[in-house]
């Protein structure tokens, strides 16, 4: 790829987990009644049909990882296990009381944090809590974030017990100075043990997260770490950029310096190289910054377009409505978003007194409702078409006249009522969705609210 591009392509932009983005949240109209009113309007219409999806954000881990963003409490102290997890229990069952029925679960998501944190009996305890509310979907895709270094095969087989399918492994980088300067110090025995083990216990899809573009990381690393990968086989992969916010609040990018990172250029070298290794192997790229094996769901999902994106990244179930449940997490009804308190002590005070922890949110507008649809298609299926008034809005001509530069460019194709990206725009895909974000190019931020795109 041209330098030229990444140079004039690579500004913050939003990494379209949703539409409106979070930044751009109304929450002063929002109240914690319209989301609770648009969440059962949405459990009407796609309980039967298509189920919900559940996901659960457990937030201690025992150090430190520099390169994470995510909302996290590190201890060593395991006693908050049992609490904490009856909050979230107790949230559950105020959000059951609301619906009509009971949920059947097409997708549940352990997040983190580290849920490996919990112990595998009282993690046991969480789900005999929410599948005793619940009914199971009979293609659920049940799934987990596991740590490589605290993942015991006791954990794989009682959730392999409880109907989990899908784990997912943090690798990062095999190299041991890119590992101490993130403070993620793990052996490849280590990543091999536990995968190995998740397949024993009958787990039909690993995955492992790679990132690319962290401190001291060369294309030999990624080629380093990518050929490791490639040893165990791993049936999807997350090959991702990393982020870097250091003034998003409390995160901890703080262990290096900003010089220790690599430039744009660098990092889409660093990308294009571990790529081709990938596809070279056997691999197929999936949305954005996803490869899977022909045999993984999410390739299948990717050959029927029914690819979905939501809070969890890509995903082979699209279900309307998603409950988040825990400090930070963010719940979607299609209709509204809502995010929880951040702070532990906070979420388990409000519960106590029976009060749904949801601090901020958006309820979407008609207009977002269509842009929504477009990024949408754009992150998973690489295009968009208008051919209906559901997709149409009064701005699209300007959109479209404001694309005609990454079109002269080879980006993107336009004709009279679709717009794909093509195969050389592939990694400008968060500025070809940026082009339809309406609200952010009503209210362009004064300082930086999001990571780069390239």
């Amino acid at each position: 790829m041209s330098s030229s591009l990444i140079n004039k392509y690579n500004i913050p932009g939003p990494r379209y987990t949703s539409y409106p983005s979070v930044p751009y949240w109304d929450n002063e109209t929002f109240s914690s009644k319209k989301w609770q009113h648009s969440l059962q309007k949405s459990f009407k219409q796609s309980n039967s049909s298509e189920g919900i999806s559940l996901y659960v954000h457990l937030p201690f881990c025992e150090s430190l990882c520099t390169f994470c963003g995510c909302n996290k409490r590190i201890t060593k102290n395991h006693k908050v296990e049992l609490p904490y997890l009856r909050a979230v229990l107790k949230e559950w069952e105020m959000y059951c009381q609301l619906l009509p029925e009971r949920p059947v679960i097409r997708e549940l998501h352990l997040g983190g944090g580290t849920p490996t944190f919990f112990s595998s009996e009282n993690l046991g305890l969480l789900l005999n809590g929410i599948f005793s509310l619940a009914r199971k979907h009979h293609d659920a895709k049940i799934s987990f974030e596991g740590h490589p270094n605290n993942t015991s095969r006791q954990h794989l087989e009682n959730l392999a017990g409880y109907g989990f399918n899908r784990v997912s492994y943090g690798v990062q980088d095999y190299n041991p100075e890119v590992q101490k300067a993130i403070n993620r110090i793990q052996s490849f025995e280590n990543v091999k043990k536990a995968t190995e083990e998740a397949r024993v216990a009958g787990f039909n899809s690993v995955g492992h997260d790679i990132i690319f573009g962290l401190p001291f990381q060369t294309r030999e690393h990624i080629i380093h770490t990518i050929e490791r990968t490639l040893e165990l086989r791993p049936d999807r992969i997350a090959f991702y950029s990393y982020a870097h916010v250091p003034w998003i609040k409390g995160n901890g990018q703080r262990g290096f310096n900003e010089e220790d990172l690599p430039g744009a250029e660098e990092k889409r070298a660093q990308y294009e190289i571990g790529k081709q290794m990938l596809l070279e192997a056997g691999y197929i790229e999936i949305g954005m910054d996803h490869f899977a094996l022909r045999t993984d769901s999410l390739f299948r999902a990717t050959e029927n377009r029914t690819l979905h994106r939501n809070f969890m990244g890509y995903t082979s179930s699209k279900t309307q409505a998603m409950i988040g449940l825990g400090v930070s997490a963010i719940s979607d009804s299609w209709y509204g978003f809502a995010q929880n308190v951040k702070g532990v002590e906070e979420y388990q005070h409000l519960l106590e007194n029976n009060i749904l922890p949801v601090y901020r949110g958006h309820i979407l507008s008609t207009e977002d409702l269509v842009i929504r649809r477009h990024i949408l298609n754009l992150m998973c299926n690489l295009k968009t078409s208008w051919y209906t008034r559901n997709y149409f809005f009064r701005e699209l001509p300007g959109v479209l006249n404001q694309l005609k530069e990454m079109q002269n460019d080879g980006l993107v194709e336009i004709d009279s009522n679709y717009l794909k990206i093509t195969t050389k725009g592939r990694p400008f895909v968060r500025n070809v969705c940026m082009a339809f974000d309406l609200r952010l190019k009503r209210n362009q931020p004064e300082t930086q609210l999001f990571s780069m795109t390239v």
